[in-house]
């Protein structure tokens, strides 16, 4: 195995194979992510239990975050095709037993094995980055995977709709099996020829006994974040409070333990970076899951209709993710993740305004692409800053965290408005006021995160500014 000469480009004969791998998983991963936001509407009203709804995100995102620790250590271990091959065969099995889910329970249920599979994705696709292109295609190639999400935008939410109304929502699930086949053949060939990270007897001997505590710390964390959602959801006071009381001790012991020391503190750099990929999916994903039932229960749009906001979001993500690409060699990174916090917010602050009956739907439309498009300045500059930090036989776990924290952030998000949303409609009948209430919520996380986002920045040390200001310039 060999890296390819630093001047090739991605679709080199070198890099061909790895970025067409990529590029078709992610494709398909966004296929099925944007089609079951889209017919989520539908799957309540066939199979009940709308108070559920929130859930069907959540335990997606909790499994994965199951999955995002445990690969983490195999990628530091051994390599990326086993543990890659393994998550797909999860996510396929997720996929089967969702599209033949006889209630919502059991649909629940197999979200969170899809998450399990999915959540493997992330970290390898970040490391394969990180061991096989020199630091200087690694933006183009997070926007080049962005792009993927680009025909899946644009169709995928249409052709869920149409399947969905045609013949049944669980087509939406069993349709992808043959794709998922076909994707995880091509892209296991190119794993297996990433380059595996220096050999460091040391760092293998620390990795080697952090794993043996790894799956244990990555059940409390989703437990923890479980009973938090849970307890929420749970509308009664004293369980209310019992839950969370659990929760959060548990969740928050595990997550320091899989985390670089000062995650939770937004400590510069890197680990201010891993916290905020967590308060950015918390901000955007407390909408997204939210804004067909918005435009379908409240509004009363087609299932079609409600799909353009995604599709537009989605689309104007890939162009914002470009933008940051082609500037990062003019730009610092901190500086696309805190414009892209403020674009975001001004989006989805403006969304909120479809909950007005005296507002045209229409709005939604414009405002959650102005949402996207800060979605793509801040996502992929928050990996690349992790990349840039990390040495390379810790690429593993410090990708695993990010991505741990990037899927908790989106589990508390949906798991939040969705438990707001199930309180409201207990309280009212209809999801308005928990909806509002859930956006409030999620825009002032985002706040938090544009707060924090200056501990991005590099600080140049005392001494060394010191030093500059009194050297003396050569003649």
């Amino acid at each position: 195995m060999h890296l390819a000469p630093a001047h090739d480009g991605l679709w080199s004969p070198h890099r061909r194979a790895l970025t067409i791998g990529l590029v078709l998983t992610i494709t398909l991963v966004a296929f099925e992510a944007l089609a079951v936001s889209t017919v989520m509407p539908q799957v309540a009203r066939e199979l009940g239990g709308i108070e559920l709804y929130g859930w069907v995100f959540s335990a997606f995102f909790l499994g994965s975050l199951v999955g995002i620790v445990v690969v983490g250590g195999a990628i530091d271990r051994r390599g990326l095709a086993r543990p890659f091959a393994l998550g797909l065969g999860l996510f396929g099995l997720g996929l089967l037993v969702g599209g033949l889910a006889p209630s919502m329970p059991v649909l629940v249920a197999a979200r969170f094995i899809q998450g399990l599979g999915a959540g493997t994705i992330p970290p390898i696709a970040i490391v394969a980055i990180g061991r096989s292109l020199p630091e200087g295609l690694r933006p183009r190639m997070f926007a080049t995977m962005s792009t993927a999400w680009i025909l899946p935008g644009v169709l995928g939410p249409a052709i869920a709709a149409t399947i969905g109304q045609a013949l049944s929502w669980r087509y939406v699930f069993l349709g992808l099996l043959p794709l998922i086949a076909v994707a995880g053949a091509l892209t296991l060939g190119a794993l297996r020829d990433v380059v595996a990270a220096p050999a460091n007897e040391d760092a293998e001997a620390r990795a080697s006994a952090s794993n043996r505590a790894r799956l244990p710390l990555a059940i409390q964390v989703a437990a923890g974040a479980g009973l938090v959602t849970a307890g929420l959801t749970s509308g009664e006071p004293l369980p209310t409070v019992v839950l969370i009381g659990l929760g959060l001790p548990i969740g928050i012991h595990a997550l320091r333990r899989l985390t670089p020391p000062g995650t939770l503190r937004a400590r510069p750099v890197l680990p201010a970076a891993i916290l905020l990929r967590g308060l950015l999916t918390f901000m955007f994903f407390g909408f997204d899951a939210f804004v067909p039932l918005a435009l379908v229960e409240w509004r009363g749009v087609s299932l079609t209709e409600s799909g353009i906001a995604l599709t537009a979001a989605t689309v104007v993500w890939t162009a914002g993710s470009w933008t940051q690409a082609r500037g990062a060699s003019r730009w610092p990174s901190f500086r696309f993740v805190q414009v892209g916090f403020a674009v975001a917010l001004a989006g989805l602050a403006g969304f909120m305004l479809v909950l007005r009956e005296d507002v045209t739907w229409l709005v939604a439309i414009p405002m959650f692409a102005v949402a996207g498009f800060g979605m793509g300045l801040s996502y992929s500059p928050t990996a690349l800053i992790v990349l840039r930090e990390a040495t390379p036989e810790m690429q593993g776990s410090v990708s695993s965290a990010m991505s741990l924290t990037d899927s908790l952030g989106t589990a508390l998000g949906t798991g939040v408005t969705g438990a707001i949303v199930a309180a409201g409609i207990r309280s009212n009948g209809h999801p308005v006021p928990g909806l509002a209430v859930g956006f409030a919520v999620a825009l002032a996380v985002g706040v938090c995160g544009l707060l924090l986002t200056g501990r991005l920045r590099h600080r140049q040390p005392v001494e060394a500014a010191t030093a500059s200001a009194t050297a003396t310039p050569a003649a």
